[in-house]
């Protein structure tokens, strides 16, 4: 008689590794689904668990879950621009805007809900943490500028880019991720230049970060 094949032994995980699946179930489902459209039921359908288990690690219901997600998903975006200051500054904005375009490329329609509003789950706490994503950006440039204390239209200028930046994601989704990444990407590298070139002409700052610019190609 053949012995029966061994049971594969339960692994209780962590409180840590139990919140970071159903976090990754979530995202999963916000990703390609408005908020609203998402239930508690799905997410642990999704991640293979019970309902009262979700609540037990979230219990404040969908609003706390959405709240963990987007947190999960702010910091993946932030790390977009963990970039090494080596090299001349355009090339490694290219590079991080690679990561950032794979990031919406890989949340699709979700992008929308996850990080721009809109939905029925938003609050000052979800708010804050977007906007958290575009400080940290804003800090990132400049620090691969070697600005520490950028002026208020250098400030502006590079706000204004990253809001560009994120309108010009959400528009490459509706129209299908047309153009091709890699000439986005190109685009938004020489609006960033085109920019910071019409500032410069009413800020000796922002001129002197052009000139350096000029001296690196």
């Amino acid at each position: 008689m053949t012995p029966a094949a061994p049971t594969p032994a339960y692994r209780r995980l962590s409180v840590e590794e139990r919140r970071s699946q159903l976090i990754t179930a979530a995202l999963s489902l916000f990703a390609h689904r408005a908020p609203e459209d998402v239930s508690l039921d799905d997410v642990a359908e999704a991640a293979g668990v019970s309902r009262p288990l979700v609540y037990r690690y979230f219990p404040g219901g969908k609003q706390q879950l959405y709240e963990a997600a987007l947190r999960s998903a702010a910091d993946e975006l932030r790390h977009c621009f963990d970039e090494p200051r080596e090299g001349p500054l355009l090339p490694r904005l290219s590079r991080a805007l690679d990561r950032y375009l794979a990031f919406v490329d890989e949340h699709d329609a979700g992008f929308s809900a996850l990080l721009q509003g809109g939905s029925v789950v938003e609050t000052s706490r979800t708010t804050a943490i977007v906007d958290g994503v575009r400080r940290a950006a804003a800090e990132h440039i400049f620090r691969h500028m070697e600005v520490t204390e950028p002026g208020a239209r250098l400030r502006m200028t590079v706000r204004m880019w990253i809001t560009a930046v994120e309108a010009s994601s959400l528009i490459w989704l509706d129209e299908d991720k047309q153009p091709p990444a890699e000439d986005l990407r190109d685009w938004l590298v020489e609006q960033f230049v085109a920019m910071l070139t019409v500032t410069a002409r009413r800020d000796p700052q922002t001129d002197a970060l052009v000139v350096a610019l000029a001296e690196e190609v």
